[in-house]
């Protein structure tokens, strides 16, 4: 003991001091990239290949190596396309619009632009009936509509843009879907309102949904709406007004009997998914 320190201090301290310089060494090793000598195209090929199996995080790394080591040519360009791609498959549909923005910009004469702007759309699109199902006391007007106007407003950059494009047909019915969906949101709104006796507000958002969506078959029941929120406000002439125009458009609805409550009978959209999305 030559300092006044044991022996066995001494030696247990050296051997956690190995430890330790050893397990930093193991820390600090660089992990080999097995992909740092390969060709664009070889990142390309391996990339598809995983995302045709399904292994979406892995194709989208590739890819972003691809486009970082080889910034130009058909390769990088490709890489960028169906890196969206890969990111709306993944579910994350935020980062397939940026990267469909990001092409748009960069190449906004690619022959495949106009699928840039229909992947756009679909990576908001939500083929769901049920998206604005009754939840008991939630006011309807809380929920987000924002992905669905931004894939409508895709979809209709598209159909403007590139009219005779192949994906414009499937847009078309698409945008129809979605008018629709936005259309039942509003009267699901408007239904609230006059549940609760709210009657101009329940006038207001029915006036809305008719004046932006006067296709839709869910008007019927907007009108409905309206003519009872007059009549409940004692203003009868708008309330015959509305009368008049539910029976002109909808000569034999239930609702033209005041005893029939004013119901939601459920989505009007269709039943089949006729919707088809193509991969590439």
């Amino acid at each position: 003991m030559k300092y006044g320190f044991p022996v066995t201090l001494t030696v247990t301290s050296a051997i956690a001091l190995a430890f330790t310089l050893l397990l930093g060494a193991c820390a600090t090793k660089p992990v080999e990239d097995e992909t740092k000598n390969w060709s664009a195209q070889h990142l390309y090929g391996q990339a598809m290949d995983e995302l045709q199996a399904e292994n979406y995080a892995k194709s989208i790394k590739l890819l972003e190596n691809l486009e970082a080591r080889y910034p130009y040519g058909h390769y990088a360009q490709q890489a960028q396309l169906e890196v969206a791609y890969a990111y709306y498959k993944d579910a994350d549909p935020q980062s397939a619009v940026d990267a469909c923005n990001r092409f748009i910009k960069l190449h906004p004469n690619h022959p495949n632009a106009d699928y840039a702007y229909y992947l756009k759309g679909l990576s908001n699109f939500v083929p769901n009936e049920t998206v604005f199902s009754d939840v008991a006391d939630q006011d309807p007007s809380e929920r987000d509509t924002q992905p669905i106007i931004d894939s409508f407003n895709a979809f209709r950059e598209l159909t403007t843009k590139y009219p005779h494009s192949k994906y414009t047909p499937d847009a078309l019915l698409r945008m129809v879907y979605l008018s629709n969906l936005l259309a039942e949101h509003d009267v699901h709104i408007a239904l609230y309102y006059y549940n609760r006796r709210a009657w101009i507000a329940a006038v207001e958002r029915s006036q809305d949904t008719i004046t932006h969506f006067p296709q839709s078959p869910t008007n019927e029941l907007a009108l409905a709406i309206m003519t009872r929120s007059y009549d409940q406000m004692g203003v009868k002439n708008l309330a015959e007004d509305s009368l008049h125009v539910l029976k002109l458009n909808f000569p034999h609805s239930a609702w033209l009997n005041p005893k029939n409550p004013l119901v939601y009978h459920g989505s009007t959209q269709p039943k089949k998914s006729w919707w088809k999305i193509w991969a590439s």
